[in-house]
């Protein structure tokens, strides 16, 4: 969970910093991608770390707030990351496959397990 909560808010302090840094604070080095990058490799790590911790998913009883946080985490990342897609970079749709990746696969894993 220390991963996870550490991958959902480098992004969003990136986008933070870029904002005030770039207008009140006259840092013009600051661009759009110092906050885009980040917010279209946290999905990517996300799937790592859901490929890793798929056990907890597979058992309810240990990993039922995971599950349920990493599903939450990944669709607040997918519609930035659409945007992204559509107007930063096309690389942004390999952060997309990898958000509705992880929102297929946990219904799968819970459907293995209950079988």
């Amino acid at each position: 969970m220390k991963f996870l909560a550490a991958f959902t808010l480098v992004p969003i302090l990136c986008f933070a910093f870029q904002d005030l840094g770039s207008k009140y604070g006259g840092m013009d080095w600051l661009t759009k991608g110092y906050a885009a990058w980040p917010m279209m490799i946290t999905p990517v790590l996300m799937l790592l770390l859901f490929i890793k911790n798929r056990e907890l998913i597979r058992d309810p009883r240990k990993g039922a707030n995971f599950s349920q946080v990493i599903k939450i985490v990944s669709c607040l990342f997918l519609i930035p990351n659409v945007f992204a897609a559509i107007g930063y970079s096309w690389l942004a749709v390999i952060s997309v496959l990898s958000s509705l990746t992880i929102l297929v696969a946990d219904r799968q894993l819970k459907k293995q397990a209950r079988a």
